[in-house]
């Protein structure tokens, strides 16, 4: 159970914003305010304008990696959810060191504010990417850590530190290996891609990889709730994996945007020039994780890996109606 006050960083972000509804709109718990730090760099202020009328909201503008977040300290925080993180996976190949200070730096400097002003819970969104390309599939949570992308290498390294404060300093840590997220609020990721290129140009789509990428996708809202059930976990650290129990192939998932939006005979351009099936360098070709520990708790995904695509998709289109208007 929730108490005091809480901090969301990233809670202007995609899964930050959903997080920041689902505070503000319970009424369980005992907290009173929910705030939120973001640097704006991929979150939107849209989302912060939403809860300006609200009495328990308050957003802060700050950098995690250049900015002094002392300021914050007057607000007594009970709870953390670190959320802010560069979330471009693709472009750690191409910027490492962007990843290296926006995650493990950042990760470094708000585990340092937990550290001094004795915070009770820090929660920290890992991926699946910390995995790499598992031998066990499902894969669960005790399966060692292999990165084969910066970005996955940097989670992995983010989840060390909380781990080792956690210990060293006497707060409960939760943290979460989440599948690819998905919902009407990305500004990223394969559904996001497809819906731009196809409203440029719906006659013929570029596929990264060779399109046989198996990869599993939970909606925004299941990820939330299995955000809050992981908080009644026992022991120092937990450690859950959050996904759906199946995957979808990257094709289908084109299938899907193109039938949605009226598109048919869409040609599918592929990018596979190694032959190797990947998307990017360091892309996992099969992702789908075990979630036994959440579901013990009592969790379960409401959407399977194809549902969370299609609800998706037409929240996107829903809302791109809606600016129109």
């Amino acid at each position: 159970m929730l108490d005091g006050n809480i901090l969301i960083t990233g809670g202007a972000g995609f899964i930050g914003s959903y997080l920041v509804d689902r505070l503000l709109d319970n009424t369980e718990g005992d907290y009173q305010q929910v705030h939120v730090l973001d640097n704006l760099s991929t979150g939107s202020i849209d989302h912060v304008h939403r809860w300006n009328d609200n009495q328990r909201f308050q957003f802060f503008r700050l950098d995690l990696v250049s900015d002094a977040i002392d300021e914050l300290a007057g607000n007594d925080y009970s709870t953390v959810f670190h959320l802010a993180a560069n979330p471009d996976v693709r472009s750690s190949s191409i910027n490492p060191k962007l990843h290296l200070e926006q995650n493990v730096l950042a990760t470094f400097n708000i585990l340092e504010y937990a550290r001094k002003h004795d915070i009770s819970m820090f929660v920290f969104t890992s991926s699946s990417t910390v995995y790499g390309e598992p031998g066990v599939i499902p894969t669960p949570e005790d399966t060692p850590l292999n990165p084969i992308s910066m970005y996955g290498a940097t989670k992995a390294a983010c989840e060390a530190m909380v781990c080792s404060y956690a210990n060293m300093y006497g707060f409960k840590a939760v943290i979460y290996r989440l599948a690819n997220v998905i919902g009407a609020r990305s500004t990223h990721g394969v559904i996001y891609d497809f819906m731009r290129k196809l409203t440029a140009n719906g006659s013929v789509l570029e596929i990264l990889g060779n399109g046989r990428q198996r990869k599993s996708y939970i909606h925004v809202s299941d990820c939330i709730e299995a955000m809050l059930t992981g908080l009644n976990g026992n022991g120092r650290v937990g450690i859950f994996n959050v996904g759906s129990d199946d995957y979808i192939e990257v094709i289908e998932i084109a299938d899907i945007v193109a039938k949605a939006i009226n598109l048919h005979n869409v040609r599918y351009v592929f990018t596979d020039g190694n032959g190797d099936g990947r998307g990017w360098r360091g892309d996992v070709r099969v992702m789908l994780l075990d979630t036994g520990r959440l579901k013990a708790l009592g969790w379960r995904a409401r959407y399977s890996s194809r549902e969370a695509v299609e609800e998706t998709v037409r929240g996107m289109i829903t809302e791109r109606l809606q600016e129109r208007v």
